[in-house]
């Protein structure tokens, strides 16, 4: 066991170190206005090369930071959380093979090692999804890793499609592919690819059903990692996102998606699933506002919130650790009593989600809904943005609500408290002063120059007059849902359902874009490949050709039977010829 905790150990230290060594590297990056374009030739064989390209620049040297420093808080927490599995090697070993693989996607400006790092992303997440090996694990899992496969097949056409080039380097034909009529064949497929790995709709339904993964593993592919891919990818590709259609399609469907997750949200009740849904929500917002132009603002709202929402995630873990493994909001009241500093780190993560001033989230979110005020947006856009903001500190302020304001309600006598679980403390606290001080260090360093945003008053004051109608809304709603069990009305009971289950997302993805393509497959295998395919194909050629020769073969023996058999029939058949005739 303790060589088991040595690993957690030294990765810790070895992810941490590298990180604030990526990051201070961006930073003088950044404030130098430079870049690295590294080519390593791998292998040449007969003057045929195989290189692997490496750009390094601020924006993945940045994003590179705070992904390993992220990890290595994930790693540090998992400590005790995972201390009773006995493989937690095996669990720390695909923790860091899962940042490897994002790391191998955010420097490469080659289409087919993003590939690589796309295609490990996948994989690596669908063997942590089904970690503790159950039935919902396993549906979770073959869920995301099929809903990913889209993306996939999208990011293989690309490459298919840039054959036309000379490279499979974007990053060289940029500024010229925008004038190309085979990029927007690309660029469409770019998006469709990102819109299935950050859960899109109609891709949505994977990401809440991820939550079976160990809470440690939500931290890291909610905040930085898996679902942040399609985000980062599209920043890449983002001077080519308004050649096409799907740009403009992309801005409605994220508006929907950030605004039918901040709805699920409000009549969720398991503590993981309000974080997933926040989550998704979030990843709405990014894409919105990288769908307006402003790709260097979604990079700032990625960066503030991994920092957020992998502390939110920590804080669930340690408190569903610290109550028995029960996942009900409604279970958990008086926390602040007796889990005052993990409910402390909560609240100030749930606080930055919120946009509350001066935390991290208040920089990014404020300064995203002032240029969206400030843009050529129609009104459909415009409600969708302000009213799922309201969304986001309505079910924040409820979460909170259901933590603090009412008794313990886990049905046992059970030992709730701070004092046994110090490593996840420290891990959460090292997030917590991300979240806090993030933003404004992120805010002086992207923008140098302050950016001054000029709007009328109720423009100017609208987020916080969202936001606060949010809070109330949401304490509100809380105190009104508590203890109701009977819902009068099927009219109402169907509204409920429905905006309770992502707009009966799930079911349609596994029903009928899962279950029923692969019930077709299996009937077409069945009655094509091995039916008729059989019976008039390579089969049913074998066995007539076996047929016909074992009758030449008794034909060839010379028996008198047969001999007497087949003369009778020839003379037969000439006498009715000559009847006829």
């Amino acid at each position: 066991m303790l060589w088991m905790f040595s690993v957690c150990s030294v990765s810790f230290v070895f992810l941490f170190m590298l990180g604030a060594l990526f990051f201070f590297w961006g930073v003088s990056f950044l404030m130098l206005d430079t870049s690295l374009f590294i080519e390593w030739e791998i292998v040449s064989i007969n003057s045929s090369s195989i290189i692997m390209t490496i750009l390094l620049d601020w924006m993945s040297l940045i994003f590179m930071g705070f992904v390993l420093f992220i990890s290595s808080m994930v790693i540090y927490y998992s400590k005790q959380y995972m201390g009773g599995d006995f493989y937690i090697n095996r669990f720390v070993i695909l923790v860091l093979m899962f940042v490897l693989s994002m790391m191998l996607l955010i420097i490469s400006p080659n289409i087919i090692s993003i590939l690589l790092g796309w295609d490990g992303l996948g994989l690596v997440s669908y063997c942590l999804v089904i970690y503790y090996q159950n039935f919902r694990s396993y549906s979770a899992g073959m869920l995301t890793a099929l809903s990913n496969r889209v993306g996939d097949v999208c990011i293989l056409l690309a490459i298919a499609w840039m054959l036309n080039y000379g490279s499979w380097n974007y990053i060289f034909y940029m500024e010229n592919l925008i004038i190309k009529e085979e990029m927007m064949v690309i660029s469409s497929l770019i998006i469709l690819a990102a819109m299935t790995k950050s859960a899109q709709i109609p891709f949505s339904a994977w990401l809440p059903a991820a939550m079976a993964a160990p809470t440690p593993v939500s931290a890291l592919v909610h905040s930085s990692t898996l679902v942040t891919a399609g985000v980062y990818l599209l920043i890449r590709f983002s001077d080519v996102l308004f050649i096409t259609y799907a740009g403009k399609m992309l801005l409605l469907l994220s508006s929907l998606t950030m605004f039918m997750a901040g709805v699920g949200a409000n009549y969720e009740y398991d503590l993981k699933s309000i974080i997933a849904l926040s989550t998704l929500s979030q990843l709405g917002l990014m894409m919105m506002i990288l769908s307006m132009g402003f790709s260097k603002l979604a990079f700032f709202h990625l960066l503030t919130h991994a920092l957020f929402k992998a502390l939110l995630f920590l804080c669930a873990g340690a408190i569903i650790h610290g109550v028995g493994d029960t996942q009900d909001i409604r279970c958990m009241g008086g926390l602040v009593h007796q889990m005052p500093l993990t409910f402390s780190c909560l609240n100030t993560a749930n606080l930055t989600l919120c946009g509350m001033p001066f935390l991290a989230g208040f920089y990014s979110k404020d300064l995203i809904l002032e240029m969206a005020s400030l843009s050529y947006i129609n009104f459909i856009i415009f409600f969708l943005l302000f009213f799922s903001t309201g969304l986001t500190v309505c079910y924040s302020f409820r979460l909170s609500y259901y933590l603090v304001g009412l008794n313990f309600n886990v049905g046992t006598s059970h030992s709730v408290g701070d004092n046994d679980n110090w490593t996840m403390i420290r891990g959460m606290l090292g997030l917590t002063l991300g979240a806090i001080f993030g933003g404004s260090l992120l805010s002086w360093l992207l923008f140098p120059c302050p950016m001054i945003v000029v709007l009328p008053l109720w423009l100017k004051t609208g987020a916080l007059l969202v936001s606060g109608l949010g809070a109330w809304v949401g304490v509100m709603i809380s105190y009104s849902y508590v203890g109701m069990n009977n819902i009068p009305g099927n009219m109402t009971y169907l509204y409920i359902v429905m905006m309770g289950s992502m707009w009966f997302l799930p079911y349609l993805s596994t029903n009928y874009c899962i279950r029923f393509p692969l019930f077709l497959g299996g009937a077409y295998s069945k009655t094509i490949d091995q039916g008729w395919s059989e019976m008039l194909g390579g089969q049913g050629l074998h066995n007539f050709l076996v047929d016909g020769s074992s009758v030449m073969m008794k034909m060839q023996y010379n028996e008198f039977k047969i001999y007497i058999f087949f003369s009778f029939c020839l003379v037969l058949f000439l006498l009715l010829l000559m009847l006829f005739i």
